[in-house]
């Protein structure tokens, strides 16, 4: 059976939960395949990689969502990581592969957030208002 586009929306938004806000690695292995693809060279390869990766963050990280489209088996999540402990937020379009109700391959797309004195286009990167930083 093939999930429509509007369940593959939903897992990718409960499976980031799990993960990036929640930090359940326990859980999170339930929606990611054990033959997971990552292309972001920041990460070593396979769902241990991702996982790895976020266990290095602070505790603190946040992800939220503000836009998700579904395309098939693709999904594409336009959101912001915070308290990284990085010196801006990270604005990410985070391209997923959905097979068997799984996430089995991932993109993305990661810039810096800009504050209003750093954006030459006067709007934010992310909802309605820039960030501060100190």
């Amino acid at each position: 059976m093939t999930n429509t586009a509007e369940q593959n929306k939903a897992l990718v938004l409960e499976a980031f939960e799990t993960l990036f806000n929640r930090r359940d690695y326990a859980a999170a292995q339930r929606f990611w395949s054990t033959d997971y693809i990552q292309h972001s060279p920041a990460f070593a390869p396979g769902r241990d990689g991702l996982f790895d990766v976020i266990k290095a963050f602070p505790a603190d990280l946040r992800y939220e969502n503000a836009l998700i489209v579904a395309d098939g088996e693709y999904v594409i999540a336009h959101g912001r990581f915070s308290s990284a402990a990085l010196p801006a937020n990270s604005i990410a379009a985070d391209i997923v592969r959905i097979k068997d109700g799984l996430l089995v391959e991932h993109w993305d797309v990661i810039q810096d957030e800009a504050t209003a004195e750093e954006s030459k286009s006067g709007l934010p990167m992310f909802g309605d208002r820039f960030p501060t930083r100190a």
